[in-house]
């Protein structure tokens, strides 16, 4: 199963088209907030299943602020990481995650990429694929691979929008 996971967009989709060209087919597409309006346009672009939760510019969302779900043989805790204090660590966040049985954590928020294991969660932040905060300016995304059979840890690759469009710090 090929998961797409975003964060980020704050109204600028060009990067994540481009991305999503790159990458279909995907089985879904997670968004982990700050999405400013454009939940039926990702959708619609994405053309399958994606959960999306509501970051701290969303203001007039639908979308909830925390989505815990179950995806294969993993349970995942879903949030844009600003009600978790991510912006001093993922500690809360790992802590708040195993509390509700969850194996792999996701946030958005800081706008930086982030790949790691924690205390038997895997915790990841795609960075922001409109407005990165990172040293090389790249545009970044991940993409998450899950063994249908559920015999294989899942496999957690950072990419990058190559012909990104720079849209400007936020």
């Amino acid at each position: 199963m090929k998961i797409m996971i975003v964060s980020d967009t704050h109204g600028h989709l060009e990067n994540l088209t481009r991305a999503l060209k790159k990458e279909k087919p995907i089985d879904m597409l997670i968004h982990c907030g700050d999405i400013c309006g454009d939940e039926k346009a990702i959708r619609d672009m994405a053309e399958c299943p994606c959960h999306m939760v509501a970051g701290n510019m969303d203001f007039y969302t639908s979308e909830p602020g925390l989505d815990i779900f179950e995806l294969l043989n993993h349970k995942i805790f879903l949030c844009h990481g600003h009600h978790f204090y991510v912006d001093d660590g993922t500690d809360f966040l790992v802590l708040s995650a195993k509390a509700d049985g969850c194996d792999i954590a996701m946030f958005g928020h800081t706008h930086r990429p982030l790949l790691e294991k924690k205390d038997g969660v895997y915790v990841v932040n795609p960075g922001s694929i409109a407005k990165p905060r990172t040293f090389d300016s790249v545009y970044p995304y991940v993409i998450m691979e899950l063994d249908e059979k559920g015999e294989k840890e899942p496999v957690f690759e950072q990419k990058k929008v190559e012909d990104f469009v720079k849209t400007g710090w936020f």
